[in-house]
């Protein structure tokens, strides 16, 4: 019996996820990039596979998933990642606070985390700055992944171990009857056709994305160079901005009152979406960022003040070798206004639409996929 066939469109990473998932179901897969290599948003971030920031339930569960797939498929693809964990760091009294109460309850949930005094954190991170610390939370889940990396070696993989086929530089204009038109001279048909076309709203299907709440958020990154003598700074690191930033640290009760404080004390930081985190990649470069600004069309310039503002942060809480600055950007990715962390629908027979995993896809996307998959 003939293999089914499954058509992808878009090959950022849950394009890719979702080739992944249909390849393990059976189906004969191929992936149409309208680029000739991913260059969107699943490039444009830290690389952090991050399940501390996701609550409870479903989609920290989806997260954990996703994570041990990501081991999989850098055991299996040389490609690089570390399982040096998260540690947030605090400073302030109200963000020691939050940090306790989160440890509770993220151990009553199951999860590998632990509290660590100043002494501690010396031994786990040289980076971190000891002035006015007052402690932090280590958690050994995350997985830090370079995406530029891995994003691009992924086609490679799944072609070699599933046979599945890329078309790159091939714009999907218009699809019908389960057969998709590339331009008037190409046109490809399939058993079932998904949609992973990020911030894209205008191409295919536009008057169906108008019907649902979504914005676009720009986010604004930078790259260091990388340390000298190989100096590793251990876990990815987090000042406490990050902790109005995450869904899954609404589990501290005294969250509000730190929000207060950063509403009184940092109102230009939560105006332009700024929380700082720093990654180090294998090459010893660390990836630090990172701004939220939300619209349906941004301009594409960096503001300069953003990434000094950034900058400015780190230096509270981390220390490093070398400073240099070797590049910024912007990345621009969906995200659903209503809550929802993600958006699988059918615009017409045969055809499937996955979108909305926000700035989270580098953490859901093979979870999220696997269980949509499995519904085939």
């Amino acid at each position: 019996m003939d293999k089914r066939s499954a058509i992808v469109v878009g090959a950022g990473i849950v394009g890719l996820a979702t080739a992944r998932a249909l390849a393990l179901k059976g189906f004969s897969v191929k992936v149409f990039e309208r680029t000739h290599k991913a260059v969107g948003a699943s490039i444009r971030n830290f690389g952090m596979i991050w399940p501390i920031g996701q609550p409870a339930g479903k989609l920290y569960d989806r997260a954990i998933k996703s994570r041990n797939i990501w081991k999989k498929i850098g055991d299996e693809a040389n490609i690089d990642y570390s399982t040096s964990g998260s540690l947030h760091v605090a400073y302030h009294t109200d963000e020691w606070q939050v940090l306790q109460e989160l440890y509770e309850a993220f151990k009553k949930e199951g999860r590998d985390v632990h509290l660590l005094n100043k002494e501690s954190i010396a031994k786990k991170s040289e980076a971190v700055v000891q002035q006015n610390l007052l402690g932090g939370l280590f958690s050994n889940e995350e997985l830090i992944v370079d995406p530029r990396q891995a994003i691009y070696a992924m086609p490679e993989y799944l072609s070699e171990k599933f046979g599945v086929e890329f078309y790159w530089g091939k714009c999907v204009t218009y699809i019908s009857d389960q057969t998709i038109y590339i331009g008037n001279e190409e046109e490809h048909e399939a058993d079932l056709i998904f949609i992973c076309n990020g911030a894209d709203f205008e191409t295919l299907y536009p008057e169906e994305f108008d019907k649902f709440p979504f914005t676009k958020c720009k986010l604004q990154m930078l790259r260091l160079a990388a340390q000298p003598d190989e100096w590793l700074i251990g876990p990815a690191l987090c000042g406490g901005l990050s902790l109005v930033h995450y869904k899954s640290f609404a589990a501290a009760q005294s969250l509000p009152l730190l929000k207060k404080r950063y509403e009184t004390e940092m109102s230009d930081y939560l105006e332009w979406g700024i929380h700082v985190m720093v990654s180090q990649n294998a090459k010893g470069e660390l990836t630090v960022g990172d701004s939220h600004e939300y619209g349906m069309t941004h301009d594409p310039f960096d503001k300069d003040f953003i990434n000094k503002m950034i900058l400015d942060y780190l230096k509270k809480f981390a220390q490093l070798k070398d400073w240099t600055l070797l590049e910024t950007w912007n990345g621009i990715y969906p995200k659903l206004t209503d809550g929802e962390t993600d958006l699988f629908f059918s615009p017409e027979p045969g055809v499937h639409i996955i979108n909305g995993v926000g700035g989270a896809g580098m953490t859901l996307s093979f979870g999220l996929t696997e269980e949509l998959v499995e519904k085939f």
